[in-house]
């Protein structure tokens, strides 16, 4: 069946990201994982030709999808019309405003899967099941000390819990993508830590990761112009010692908020 509607409307994947889920058991799978109520509003971005815009409008009171792909949008337009519940947005995700929305379920473009995550941070909403390349998955979930551990990880953790719910393989997709798959079970909640201002340990996490592998107090140093910190040496030389000798990847998101909260408590001495 679904494959059938790729033959249909002539759509040949494998280029802007294109690569569509044709397994009707996982498309199955991601969408009773959203655990969706009939009053529920549900955000689907990358509506591709619609396999999983199908399945969310027989559960959702509501579902806004978004597309890019002019091409993609016509069939969209075409398989749904008529369809009084489906809310359809042609444009760019990462430039549209998003309505408000309780759930999101999608097939992410893997180019901008970072961009469109932090994004999507920025939101209230309940419950995400999205799948991102096996890589990227792996970030957002490792632990400090592993190759993995990043950037993401920290600020996956301080807006969300998240988890694998399953690895996803290549020949489930036509064309099939070059990398393996992951379906990810994102639920936000509040920080588990505490910080002085969100805006400043979220920039000072991307810097200093931009150094991951110098020791936290060159790390501070040498990414200063992300951060602008007056007097920066003097700032780190009053930092703990313990912390200073480690590496961004080794501390933890909790340390990491302290470090940011300590230097901001300097800056407001000075």
């Amino acid at each position: 069946m679904v494959r059938s509607i790729l033959r249909h409307y002539g759509i040949h994947g494998g280029q802007h990201d294109q690569h569509f889920l044709v397994d009707e058991a996982i498309l199955d799978r991601i969408v009773e994982s959203a655990n969706i109520a009939p009053d529920e509003t549900i955000l689907e971005i990358g509506a591709g030709i619609g396999n999983l815009t199908e399945r969310l409008l027989r559960r959702a009171g509501r579902v806004i999808a978004v597309e890019f792909d002019p091409k993609l949008v016509a069939v969209l337009e075409d398989r749904f019309r008529g369809e009084e519940k489906l809310q359809l947005i042609h444009g760019d995700v990462l430039r549209v405003e998003i309505p408000v929305f309780d759930k999101v379920v999608a097939n992410l473009p893997y180019s901008i899967s970072s961009e469109i995550t932090f994004k999507l941070f920025r939101y209230d909403f309940k419950l995400g099941i999205l799948m991102y390349q096996y890589e990227f998955a792996r970030r957002m979930i490792a632990k400090p000390g592993s190759d993995d551990y990043s950037r993401l990880t920290v600020n996956t953790a301080y807006f969300a819990d998240a988890s694998i719910i399953m690895k996803v393989p290549k020949g489930v997709f036509s064309p099939p993508p070059q990398v393996e798959s992951a379906v990810v079970k994102v639920c936000p909640r509040p920080a588990p830590f505490t910080v002085t201002n969100k805006d400043f340990f979220l920039k000072f996490v991307t810097a200093v990761f931009t150094k991951r592998r110098k020791k936290i107090k060159n790390a501070i140093v040498e990414s200063n112009h992300m951060l602008g910190i007056h007097n920066v040496k003097q700032v780190v030389s009053r930092l703990p010692e313990n912390l200073m000798k480690l590496r961004p990847e080794n501390l933890d998101p909790a340390q990491l908020a302290a470090l940011s909260d300590g230097i901001l408590a300097m800056q407001q001495e000075a």
